[in-house]
């Protein structure tokens, strides 16, 4: 038996989580259909999840058909949750995106279609609800070419579309051979000088070229009638191959999930690509920080379900492991390597506090903890008692809003969010001192450091040109680790970036020293270094691309110019403009609400995080 992956993506709405369900109903896995309306869904299984009918948190469940596992990996699609959508890809062999025959392609729809072609991921577009009233298949397929790729072939059609009799027959091979001429040279040949292909040259070009990414076959049904469902699973068992695997070598997977437990245990979800584990081994997990620096976590398997299955994880899996105390998404098994799925930090950036004071620091503790078991959440401890937050959008706010309420049982106020800017050094400054008086208090240490520019996505690095002996270990400890704390907060109040620090100068006094001098002296020291460094502010930059009407070129553009935005290209077609560009991201909001208004509802927007550049007005 061998397992594929499966990432199961949609617009909100469309019906992936139905159709989750209807995949393991068919198949056996569950003995009732779930409903999203209802609540009782076997993916969402989160309270707020439930409440809100989307899906936040990648889940996993499998079915079998004939010989072939397959796990079901259900990812959100709401825009907020973009980079849920991306960690889940990264543990996938293939893809299904699901469109709505009735509503058709929508933005979030685009910027779907768009990750996974950059993957060049399999992909089969599942168009659902045919049995409701205004579907439709045609339009459709035209809109699906010219909104989300040129090289698809519906391999099903429909009869009756749009009433509770729809049904859906396969198409004849034949079909595919002039969509497939596009995309493969000996197809193409044969249709032009013929002889004409084969229905076996057919199937190989068609197997081939969803392989690759290059072709995406259409396949239509309806998730809560069942029609079609059983088309799409034989076309993602013909279609989507596994990925390859080693077996005898070192254990190599990725953690994509983590879920908590009372108690606070965690259960953490692993994708195992090569190598083998089993129950009571003891693991070393590898994670890259935002400073740049590698960090491990390790601990010994206490309990392993694997996926549809039994017995130990073996490569192509998934199981739920517990056990590893700390482990958090993105954590790899294995070496890390530059080929990782990078991920866009959030850049919205925000202040919670308790609404009742008697609260504060339960607030504080459940932030803290829900930042510590997902990195797509950044907390820190502010200076007033709140809780500073970076996100990606307005939604997560509200849900985290919702799961302090329902779990914790905390009333959370959260400020405007604002976008987070950022500092790096602009050149060399060095500081030191020895035990001064600071605030009335003796502090027994000598500390002396100097601020440099870091390469560019560096993070934070700190290095040593005293003597590593010259002070206990507790001293050096203390001193680093103030230093990545002290730089989140830069002379323009924006956090500190691509920096290197390195520790010039040291000493202590025995037996009076102890680490809180150096915590307490590490940060008064660093600030003058860094003031005669001086540093840059930079704000972050969206890649954005928009297709407008043709009449609506002109006011867009200029809008657009008014924002600060830089433009790329602009393509005209038959029927829109497609602009493209960066802009300031605090000005995405704002653009995103303007577009309707000057394209009268015809506009379409994509954008994503592309960097970041220094302020202009500096």
């Amino acid at each position: 038996m061998h397992t594929l992956n499966i990432g199961i993506l949609a617009h909100v709405d469309a019906g992936k989580t139905s159709l989750t369900e209807r995949l393991l109903f068919d198949h056996g896995a569950i003995d009732r259909l779930g409903s999203v309306d209802a609540g009782d869904t076997r993916t969402d299984d989160g309270a707020i999840e439930r409440q809100r009918g989307i899906t936040i948190r990648s889940a996993v469940a499998a079915f079998t058909v004939g010989d072939t596992q397959v796990n079901l990996i259900d990812t959100p699609g709401h825009s907020d949750f973009i980079a849920e959508v991306e960690r889940a890809l990264a543990v996938r062999d293939g893809a299904v995106l699901v469109l709505s025959a009735v509503e058709g392609v929508q933005a979030q729809t685009r910027v779907l279609m768009r990750t996974l072609r950059r993957l060049r991921l399999p992909t089969l577009v599942f168009v659902n609800k045919v049995d409701r009233a205004g579907a439709r298949a045609e339009g459709l397929l035209d809109d699906v070419r010219r909104l989300l790729t040129p090289h698809v072939a519906p391999l099903t059609t429909v009869r009756d579309i749009g009433t509770p009799r729809a049904r859906v027959t396969a198409v004849p091979l034949a079909s595919l051979a002039e969509p497939l001429a596009d995309v493969d040279p000996d197809i193409l040949a044969a249709v032009v000088d013929g002889p004409a292909p084969t229905p076996a040259d057919l199937h190989k070009a068609l197997a081939a070229h969803t392989a690759d990414g290059t072709f995406h076959p259409v396949l239509f049904g309806s998730a809560l009638g069942g029609e079609g469902v059983g088309d799409l699973v034989d076309a993602l068992v013909r279609l989507v191959p596994p990925a390859p695997t080693a077996v005898g070598g070192p254990p190599r997977g990725t953690v994509f999930a983590v879920r908590p437990g009372p108690g606070g245990e965690r259960t953490a979800f692993l994708r195992l690509y090569d190598g083998e584990v089993t129950e009571r081994q003891k693991l070393t997990l590898l994670r890259r920080d935002a400073d740049g620096r590698t960090a491990e976590v390790s601990g010994r398997v206490t309990r392993l379900d694997v996926i549809g299955g039994s017995g130990p994880l073996t490569a192509g899996n998934i199981a739920a492991l517990t056990g590893l105390a700390g482990v958090r998404v993105g954590d790899r098994l294995g070496e890390l390597t530059e080929q990782e799925a990078q991920f866009a930090p959030p850049t919205l950036e925000t202040m919670v506090t308790a609404r009742r004071p008697d609260q504060a620091a339960r607030l504080r503790s459940a932030l803290l903890v829900l930042a510590d078991q997902d990195p797509l959440i950044h907390a820190s401890p502010a200076a007033d008692g709140g809780t500073a937050l970076l996100l990606y959008g307005e939604v997560q706010m509200e849900v985290l809003a919702a799961v302090l309420a329902q779990d914790h049982g905390i009333e959370a106020e959260f400020a405007p969010g604002r976008v987070r800017f950022l500092e790096r050094p602009r050149g060399v400054g060095e500081a030191w001192e020895a035990n001064p008086w600071l605030d009335g208090t003796r502090h027994w240490a000598t500390i002396g450091v100097r601020v440099a520019p870091g390469e560019r996505g560096s993070g934070g690095v700190f290095t040593y040109e005293t003597e590593l002996g010259a002070l206990p270990r507790a001293f050096h400890q203390a001193v680093e680790d103030t230093v990545h704390t002290s730089m989140r907060t830069g002379l323009n109040g924006a956090a500190v970036t691509d920096y290197r620090v390195t520790l010039i100068r040291s000493g202590f006094v025995a037996p009076l020293s102890t680490a809180g001098d150096f915590r307490a002296l590490t940060p008064y020291v660093l600030r003058r270094a860094l003031e005669r460094a001086r540093t840059r502010l930079y704000e972050p930059y969206h890649a954005f691309e928009t297709e407008v009407p043709l009449d609506a070129l002109a006011p867009v553009t200029a809008h657009l110019a008014s924002l600060g935005a830089e433009f790329t290209g602009t393509t005209g077609g038959s029927t829109a403009w497609v602009i493209t560009g960066e802009l300031p991201a605090r000005r995405v909001r704002e653009m995103e609400l303007r577009l309707p208004g000057l394209t009268h509802g015809e506009g379409m927007w994509w954008s994503r995080t592309s960097g970041d550049r220094e302020l202009r007005s500096h």
